[in-house]
């Protein structure tokens, strides 16, 4: 159908929750409180063990079994918890992770996408990322691995701004609208940004972005990827995931945007 081009391609990002609860929280603090209180339960298991008749005792002796068990389990997870770096990890699904959005936090994934100008999806994934910085990259080479066709114009917001991404896609000859925090927000509320030290490749994007057709080019991204982060989220049920485990939630958005896009292209046939 010829719609699968990268003229111009925006990529956003957004946190989608996980089916974890909150409350079920793997910390330092937990997992010794936790053992504090299998200690005091084994210690009056085996006291009344001791007060029972040997010949009925065999019950009370099981539960301190169970218990002693799960004591002895205490100091894996403890290292386990140690090594992944982090504070507090999910019970339910390690791999989810506590990340910031407008509302405040949500124990969940990254999930990220690009949409071309035919608003299809030519390239997504789900992270564990806690910033989109890192993501650009990846995210446009993956829409060039998957349409076979190379960018023109990339389009994302300030959270996947970085020197090294402008410069990388420059030297590629891709034509980037990718705005630093502070001129995002002189873009947004029309507040001029504050004069600071700034890099050439700063100047060169703001000079760019600053002028009515540099404007006018970014404007398009929000008309571009939102509206099919929104398809998902509000329509298709992707406010919150129903598997666990890094992979097969990836599997889960994999299969979310093939059917958005196969809803697109009958829209377009």
């Amino acid at each position: 159908m010829r719609l699968g081009h990268l003229g111009q391609v925006a990529i956003d990002s957004t946190r989608i929750q996980a089916a974890a609860s909150r409350n079920r929280l793997e910390t330092e603090e937990r997992l010794r409180q936790e053992r504090s209180k299998l200690r005091r339960l084994i210690r009056k298991w085996q006291k009344q063990c001791d007060e029972e008749d040997p010949n009925e005792g065999a019950g009370s002796q099981a539960v301190v079994e169970k218990l002693q068990e799960r004591l002895a389990e205490l100091p894996r997870r403890l290292e386990k918890l140690r090594k992944s770096g982090l504070k507090r990890v999910s019970r339910t699904d390690p791999d989810a992770r506590f990340l910031r959005e407008r509302g405040g936090f949500v124990m969940g994934y990254t999930g990220e996408v690009g949409v071309n100008e035919d608003h299809l999806i030519v390239s997504q994934r789900v992270t564990q990322n806690v910033t989109d910085n890192q993501s650009l990259i990846p995210m446009v080479q993956e829409a060039e691995k998957q349409t076979g066709d190379q960018a023109e114009q990339v389009l994302a917001d300030a959270g996947f701004f970085s020197l090294d991404n402008v410069e990388q896609l420059e030297r590629r000859g891709v034509d980037v609208f990718l705005p630093d925090s502070n001129l995002a927000r002189e873009l947004n509320t029309g507040q001029r940004c504050p004069r600071m030290c700034l890099t050439s490749t700063q100047r060169r994007m703001r000079q760019k972005l600053r002028s009515a057709a540099g404007r006018a080019v970014y404007g398009r991204r929000k008309g571009l990827v939102e509206p099919v982060l929104g398809t998902l989220k509000e329509q298709r049920g992707m406010k919150r995931f129903r598997l666990r485990g890094l992979s097969k939630v990836g599997i889960e958005f994999t299969l979310a945007t093939i059917a958005y896009n196969l809803t697109r292209l009958y829209a377009l046939r």
